[in-house]
C-alpha cells in the first residue's frame, strides 16, 4: 500500500500543464529538526538551519546520512546560503552573528555585530559581486561583512523593522524585502544607503525577493497572497494572485529556467510559475502544516524545508 501511495503522489505531480516534476522527501533526526532555512551546494550537499537547536545540519542526499553541527551556546540560527567559497554561511539570532562554517573541518567561524546593534534579529544573507555579505534584520537594520577585512557595517533601515528576504540580481545589485514595511529596497554598494521601491498592492508584506536571470526582482507578497515582478530597467511592476481561496506566499527563489517556486502556507503546498504562459503548477504537501519557510536549489533541484514536518523535501524538474 505504501508503495502504492507513493506512485500515485509521483503521478499527481506529472499531472498539470507545465514541466514533469517528482518529489522526494527527507526525514530529518531529532535534535536537528524544525528546519528553518535550507541551501544546496555545487555537489549537492544541503545545509539547513536546525534553529530550535542551534545547529547547522548537513544531509548527504545520496545516502541520506545527517549530520549535526553545533554553533555554540545560545545559538538560533535563521538563514543559511552557499558563499563564493563553497561554505554555508548563517545568520546567526541568537549570537547576533554572521558564521561561517568550513565544508571540511567543520570549523565555526563568527563575526558578532557591534553592541550597538544588539538584538538585530537577523534573517537572510547574500553575496555581492566582491565577496562581501549584505544581510537584513526584522528590528529594523541591514548591513555588510567583508570577510577578508573584518569591516562590518549596520544601517538603520529607511523605513525602520521589516528587513527580511535579500537578493543579489545578476549584475551585481542588492534587492532587500520589508515585511513590516511592505516594500522593497535597493542597496547603494558604496554608501549603503536603502532606495525604497513601492510596490503596487499596498500593505502587501513583500517577504522575500529573488531575481531572475534578467535581472528582474521577484517578490512573494504574504499579506496579498501575490508573486510580483519588478523590472528595475523599466521600473515597472506586474502581479499576479496565487491559486486557492486564501495564498500566503512566503518564499520565493528562481531556477536556472527562470521558472519561479514559491510557498504557500494557505494552501500548504509549493507552488510553481512559468511566468511564458502565466500558469501555476501547486504541489501540496502530503502533511499538514508544511510551513515551508524558504526554497533554494541549483539546476534541475529545487529544496523546501517542512519546518512544520522535521524534514526536507526536494523537487526535480525534467
Amino acid at each position: 500500500m505504501r508503495r502504492l501511495l507513493l506512485a500515485l503522489s509521483l503521478v499527481v505531480l506529472a499531472l498539470p500543464v507545465g514541466a514533469e516534476v517528482t518529489s522526494r522527501p527527507y526525514a530529518l533526526p531529532s535534535g536537528g529538526g524544525s528546519p528553518h532555512d535550507v541551501a544546496v551546494s555545487a555537489d549537492g550537499v544541503v545545509w539547513y538551519t536546525a534553529q530550535r537547536d542551534g545547529k547547522l545540519g548537513r544531509l548527504d542526499p545520496a545516502s541520506g546520512k545527517v549530520e549535526l553541527i553545533p554553533l555554540g551556546q545560545g545559538a538560533a540560527p535563521h538563514g543559511v546560503i552557499i558563499g563564493p567559497d563553497g561554505a554555508p554561511w548563517v545568520t546567526e539570532g541568537g549570537t547576533n552573528s554572521i558564521v561561517r562554517v568550513d565544508p571540511k573541518t567543520r570549523e565555526v567561524r563568527r563575526w558578532p555585530l557591534p553592541e550597538t546593534r544588539k538584538w538585530a534579529n537577523l534573517n537572510t544573507a547574500t553575496f555581492d559581486k566582491r565577496g562581501r555579505i549584505w544581510f537584513t534584520g526584522q528590528s529594523g537594520v541591514y548591513g555588510r561583512l567583508d570577510p577578508a577585512t573584518g569591516d562590518m557595517k549596520v544601517w538603520d533601515a529607511p523605513r525602520g523593522r521589516g528587513p527580511y528576504g535579500i537578493a543579489t540580481t545578476p549584475e551585481g545589485d542588492v534587492y532587500y524585502a520589508s515585511l513590516a514595511g511592505s516594500h522593497i529596497a535597493r542597496v547603494d554598494l558604496d554608501t549603503g544607503a536603502a532606495t525604497v521601491i513601492e510596490p503596487p498592492t499596498k500593505d502587501q508584506g513583500a517577504r522575500r525577493v529573488w531575481s531572475d536571470s534578467k535581472g528582474r526582482i521577484w517578490v512573494s507578497e504574504w499579506n496579498s497572497g501575490n508573486v510580483s515582478v519588478y523590472d528595475p530597467r523599466a521600473q515597472t511592476w506586474k502581479m499576479w494572485r496565487l491559486p486557492g481561496e486564501s495564498p500566503r506566499a512566503y518564499a520565493v527563489y528562481v531556477d536556472e529556467q527562470d521558472v519561479v517556486w514559491l510557498s504557500d502556507f494557505g494552501a500548504n503546498a509549493i507552488v510553481r510559475f512559468e511566468p511564458a504562459t502565466e500558469k501555476f503548477q501547486v504541489f501540496p504537501s502530503d502533511r499538514r502544516g508544511a510551513n515551508v519557510r524558504q526554497i533554494l536549489g541549483r539546476p534541475g533541484e529545487v529544496w523546501a524545508p517542512e519546518s512544520g514536518n522535521d524534514r526536507l523535501v526536494v523537487y526535480r524538474t525534467k
